[in-house]
């Protein structure tokens, strides 16, 4: 391996710069996913991430399947993994099964101990923001967890830069342990987060997680502007009425950009893209969400990929600007494709 591990943001245990998500969009099997995520294993990565709402295919009905595969590869791999999963998104229609409420932190971290069939999960992460009076509650319960020899560290994901400060500032009101990560989407078709959240990360040491690196893979090379999508694809199938729109302007343009650099260094779109996002000092970390043994083993090579100053530029140039919000799949198209 020619990479090195990196501090997990303000914390001191080392993570690979590359992490795997367990999200699983694409993938229906649970052998096949413990196979994704043995071969992300043994091309160095050491972070897995996870949530209690994560399943395969985004069915509601597999809620913490991905927590069951994960601990299925867990015990011949515990001391050399760091794990992370999330709390706060609904698992099902009862008043208190989402949110950040002592009541459902506490109940969820035991539900994924038992899935994930560990003592400890490394590093516990908000999955959204909820009323923020409720900080305190919730922090104070994140350090509970500490103590309680039930999580090592906390982090947040799809926090605004003003919420993280106030997070920190709670944080250090209650003398509790400052989180350490924000895990915010960031990728060649969404660089919202060079505006506010680039600054704040660089002032106060907070890693972050970038996930959706591949545009919730629009830079795959799946996707082409000149293509119809295969039905077996996520936008060919769930997200067939809004591929059009992305496969025009700008978004057209910044996948012709990777392809052409791609090409030229002779390596594949989704290295090229995942190692754009790692080059950026801000980003402790490039979530993989890769569904296949095929996919991890190409953006594994991400990993050793340097791309060259003039490639960089290249890349920035043409996705200047750009804020396509992806993961909601919107139905409208967004003001910078529409050109």
């Amino acid at each position: 391996m020619s990479f090195e591990y990196v501090k997990f943001g303000t914390a001191g245990v080392k993570i690979s710069p590359m992490a795997l998500g367990l999200g699983f969009r694409g993938q229906y099997d649970q052998d096949d996913a413990e196979r994704v995520i043995l071969t992300a294993i043994d091309s160095g990565i050491n972070l897995i991430d996870c949530a209690n709402v994560y399943g395969f295919m985004d069915d509601r009905r597999n809620i913490g399947r991905s927590e069951e595969t994960l601990g299925r590869v867990l015990k011949g791999h515990r001391d050399d993994l760091v794990i992370t999963s999330k709390v706060f998104s609904p698992i099902g229609a009862g008043p208190n099964d989402s949110g950040a409420s002592r009541y459902h932190i506490m109940r969820e971290i035991d539900r994924s101990l038992a899935r994930l069939d560990t003592d400890h999960v490394d590093v516990y992460i908000f999955h959204g923001v909820e009323d923020m009076s409720l900080f305190e509650e919730q922090f104070r319960t994140m350090e509970d967890l500490i103590d309680a020899g039930k999580i090592r560290y906390v982090g947040v994901s799809n926090f605004q830069a003003w919420q993280i400060m106030q997070a920190l500032r709670v944080q250090e009101r209650i003398n509790a342990q400052p989180l350490i990560t924000v895990q915010n989407p960031y990728s060649l078709m969404n660089r919202t987060q060079e505006d506010e959240l680039f600054p704040m990360l660089r002032e106060t040491g907070v890693g972050l997680m970038a996930y959706s690196p591949l545009g919730v893979g629009l830079l795959s090379g799946t996707y082409r502007p000149d293509e119809v999508p295969d039905e077996s694809t996520l936008w060919g199938s769930r997200r067939k009425r809004q591929i059009a729109t992305y496969m025009q302007g700008r978004a057209a343009k910044v996948i012709a950009a990777v392809d052409e650099v791609a090409q030229d260094l002779g390596a594949t779109m989704p290295q090229v893209a995942m190692a754009w996002v790692m080059s950026h000092p801000e980003v402790t970390v490039a979530l993989s969400g890769a569904d296949t043994v095929e996919q991890m083993k190409d953006v594994a090579g991400a990993l050793e990929l340097t791309l060259p100053a003039d490639a960089i530029s290249k890349l920035n140039d043409v996705s200047y600007g750009m804020r396509a919000v992806l993961d909601g799949a919107p139905e409208d198209v967004p003001d910078d494709l529409e050109d």
